[in-house]
């Protein structure tokens, strides 16, 4: 008998394969980093920055839970940072960090949500040229916009570079290392 569990679900070729293809992969890179630590292993910070694997874990899932809801949905799913308060610059940092009460498990299980969410949002797009005006930020040119394409390689970039960060950090604290 065949298998019609994956009946409806597109089948995704093309570019649109190959940057899933390539998300997947750093986000295996970045999960390697965390393999049997213990949660408190997890919120330790090894180098001189704030970083932990557990929040860079947190991070990343916080951006690409926000980067995927803009490819869906535009400007009214990311923040205003030119309004953002300090309080707010200070809640985003919270999200660098292991909290009291969160464990490791509950981060991993977070993170394979939100992927499971954005493979899911990727798929279903016509063409990877549905575009989106940027919110205001000084980091980006005035009146800028963004597709799907350009928005998923920033998700891209972002887990990849963090997956780096996770691997330093996890080599300070115990010696391992995510290709190793």
């Amino acid at each position: 008998m065949p298998d019609t569990a994956n009946l409806d679900q597109p089948t995704v070729t093309g570019e649109c394969a190959d940057l899933l293809e390539a998300l997947a992969h750093h986000r295996t890179m970045l999960r390697r980093t965390a393999r049997d630590l213990t949660d408190e292993q997890a919120g330790l910070r090894t180098t001189a920055s704030e970083l932990c694997v557990g929040g860079i874990i947190k991070h990343v899932t916080s951006v690409e839970r926000a980067w995927t809801a803009f490819i869906r949905d535009g400007l009214s799913a990311l923040p205003s940072f030119t309004d953002m308060t300090d309080e707010d610059w200070a809640q985003r940092a919270e999200e660098f960090r292991m909290q009291p009460g969160e464990t490791l498990a509950g981060v991993l299980d977070a993170y394979e949500a939100v992927a499971a969410r954005t493979d899911e949002v990727v798929s279903g797009l016509p063409h990877l040229d549905v575009s989106h005006p940027l919110p205001e930020a000084p980091w980006w040119e005035p009146g800028g916009s963004w597709t799907a394409r350009r928005t998923l390689l920033h998700i891209i970039g972002e887990t990849a570079q963090h997956a780096g960060h996770a691997d330093i950090i996890r080599e300070s604290l115990d010696g391992a290392r995510t290709m190793g």
